[in-house]
């Protein structure tokens, strides 16, 4: 095998000729519509994916910078009459840019530590979120907040100070119960994800999701050995590390006699149900990874699939749904978070316009390219200001900062809110 042959496969070159370079992801990609740019474009990085497989790029620094600048939105693949699997090629090339790329020392030992130690560990998260208990609790936060301290973080970190929410205590934290049997008749059994991020820093939505499983009548177990769903590893290169992350997961759930392995977040769930995608390669997980994928399921499809949940809204609202992009463009789930705030009495539910269009946010997109997210979010926040809505509700975590954000940068507070889906329900159904 020759060196380009062996780059074509690392590259997943054969799946960029379903591209027929026809131009509909045009109008369906967020950083097209702000960049304006055709290598910023689904079909113009898949050009230039092509173009190295080839051999006519030797070099794929070059494709750096339009690979990270991509969200990862999928948007491109729903609107995609040939089928292109954009996803597989976007995530090959940034692994085979990383491998390649001569990080500082600084910098590989931070990616270590990030990707190996801390996200993937439970204790550490738990850690991240007793440490911001702490810090609201002990008065810190005020400080900081009021002297300006917040404004002395790297980059743009002082912006998302300001909206991380509300942290349980330590105490609260440890006490999330192992199993909660479902309330009358049981409907099915299902294993609760917990993720990394959502237990560290939304641990209330997941206290939350686990009391309306029940509620709908699901008996939900949550195991301790479980461990990051690898998203934000496959997003950033780290594709090795995803699938061993993967594999412990696919590990520790497999004996569970359950109906269905539930998340509550667009993210974690994409990569969940595309775990036989990301181990195709090793035919020795394919069968388990097939099962583990088949039986994942965002908590608004096991919610609806039980019926809902009864509640009602304190008073009349006109709310809006900000659609996570890989729960539309990759789990396909659409309509189910739709019903289930429908069926709300008292809720009036107005389409924005562009619903379909990412937020900005894209795991830490927002974070690591602030000013081409800036530029999304204040697209997606004309729309949320002409639906008139009062309430913004969301499915995934990064979405949720996102709108946060975008209340706070639009000076909306106390006009408009954001909240999780599982929030909302939880709300009106009266569950605390």
């Amino acid at each position: 095998m020759n060196d380009l042959t062996a780059l074509r496969q690392e590259l997943k070159y054969h799946k960029t000729n379903a591209c027929v370079q026809c131009g509909y992801c045009l109008p369906a990609c967020p950083t097209y519509a702000t960049m304006g740019k055709e290598t910023h474009s689904p079909r113009g990085r898949i050009n230039l994916v092509k173009m190295a497989g080839e051999g006519r790029i030797k070099d794929l620094s070059i494709l750096e910078e339009p690979m990270d600048l991509c969200l990862g939105c999928r948007a491109c693949e729903t609107v995609c009459p040939t089928g292109v699997e954009y996803g597989t090629i976007l995530e090959a090339a940034r692994a085979a840019i990383t491998r390649r790329k001569k990080f500082s020392l600084p910098a590989r030992v931070a990616r270590k530590l990030v990707f190996t130690k801390v996200i993937p560990s439970r204790k550490a998260m738990n850690f991240i979120g007793n440490s911001m208990w702490l810090y609201e609790k002990s008065g810190m936060q005020k400080i900081a907040r009021k002297t300006g301290l917040t404004n002395l973080l790297p980059g743009k970190l002082g912006e998302f100070e300001a909206i991380v929410p509300s942290p349980v205590s330590p105490k609260r934290r440890s006490t999330l119960p192992r199993f909660t049997p479902a309330k009358g008749a049981k409907k099915y059994t299902v294993a609760f994800f917990a993720g990394c991020v959502m237990d560290g820093m939304f641990r209330r939505i997941n206290e939350l999701s686990v009391k309306l499983l029940a509620e709908a009548g699901c008996d939900v177990l949550v195991i301790d050995n479980q461990t990051c769903c690898g998203a934000l590893h496959a997003h950033s290169g780290e594709l090795d590390h995803a699938r061993m992350l993967a594999k412990n997961n696919i590990t520790v759930f497999e004996p569970l006699q359950v109906d269905f392995i539930v998340n509550n977040a667009g993210g974690c769930g994409a990569i969940l149900v595309e775990y036989d995608h990301l181990l195709a390669d090793e035919p020795e997980w394919s069968e388990q990874a097939k099962q583990f994928a088949a039986k994942s399921k965002d908590i608004s499809q096991i919610l609806a699939l039980c019926g809902g949940i009864a509640g009602t809204t304190r008073q009349p609202e006109r709310v809006t749904y900000q659609r996570s992009c890989h729960m539309t463009n990759v789990q396909k789930v659409t309509k189910e978070p739709q019903q289930l705030i429908q069926s709300l009495v008292g809720v009036e539910l107005v389409e924005m316009k562009d619903a379909n269009m990412c937020c900005g946010s894209a795991g830490i997109y927002n974070i690591v390219n602030y000013d081409a997210s800036m530029d999304i979010l204040d697209l997606k926040m004309e729309h949320v200001a002409a639906s008139h809505a009062t309430t913004i509700i969301t499915t995934n975590p990064g979405c949720l900062l996102q709108m946060k954000l975008g209340i706070e940068r639009e000076k909306l507070q106390g006009k408009v809110r954001a909240v999780h889906l599982v929030e909302y329900l939880a709300e009106a159904a009266g569950i605390h």
